[in-house]
């Protein structure tokens, strides 16, 4: 199976180097991606925006034979939905890391502080602390220093939605700051943050307690758990 793994705001192809082994052992092909804008501290990030990262993961998924399986963390998971929407018969699952599938008309987060195209990793303090769980001070240095500014567009723009075959490709949920209970008491109340999700007709649910980011401080369960939502998928 071709895996494509779409980071969240900040990182790029290697924050998913602790993940991949898992799956490459099980004989998968794995496409951890970086996007434009991301390449480098330095790279130019003006006219980057949610349409660019979208269709950079819809190149990737052409650019391989037969299906796949897109798996996005944090707001990588707005991005796969994007591409999903653009190519509902080539994607064989859709896997949320601490994340979710954005609707039409939303943006993943017009609230973050920016600098001109940028927006830089905000300081701590700006996180809830759920987000910031196993996330210890050797972990933190690391990310600070791997961290890229990320496009400010892909922030702030709103999604733009077309097919409605998305909602049959099945899903699967890793919780890891809120619990699966948690996610589907807020579906129920009707809880904007979820609407899309409460859309897609096959959705499991996998728990992995810890912070925002499990590449970083459980590597090995979060390759698990991609590793059986794939066999779920094949």
């Amino acid at each position: 199976m071709d895996i494509i793994l779409v980071p969240g705001f900040w990182l790029d192809a290697s924050s998913w180097d602790e993940v991949t082994p898992t799956l490459a052992a099980a004989g998968h092909h794995v496409h951890p991606l970086t996007l434009p804008g991301l390449e480098a501290k330095d790279a130019p990030r003006s006219g980057i925006g949610l349409r660019q990262h979208i269709d950079a993961v819809v190149t990737a998924i052409d650019d391989v034979d037969g299906p796949v399986v897109l798996v996005g963390h944090s707001g990588g998971g707005a991005i796969i939905y994007g591409a999903l929407d653009q190519r509902p018969d080539r994607v064989l699952r859709a896997v949320y890391v601490d994340s979710g599938p954005l609707g039409d008309g939303g943006n993943i987060n017009d609230e973050l502080p920016s600098d001109g195209d940028d927006i830089p990793l905000p300081a701590w303090e700006v996180f809830e602390e759920d987000d910031l769980i196993g996330l210890d001070e050797t972990l933190r240095a690391a990310f600070i220093a791997r961290a890229i500014p990320q496009p400010k567009g892909v922030a702030i723009d709103r999604q733009v939605l077309h097919d409605e075959r998305r909602l049959a490709v099945p899903a699967t949920v890793i919780c890891c700051e809120f619990t699966s209970e948690q996610l589907k008491r807020w579906m129920a109340a009707g809880d904007p943050f979820v609407a899309e999700l409460t859309r897609i007709q096959d959705v499991d649910y996998v728990d992995l307690p810890t912070g925002h980011w499990p590449q970083f401080t459980r590597p090995a369960d979060l390759g698990a758990a991609l590793l059986a939502a794939v066999d779920r998928a094949s």
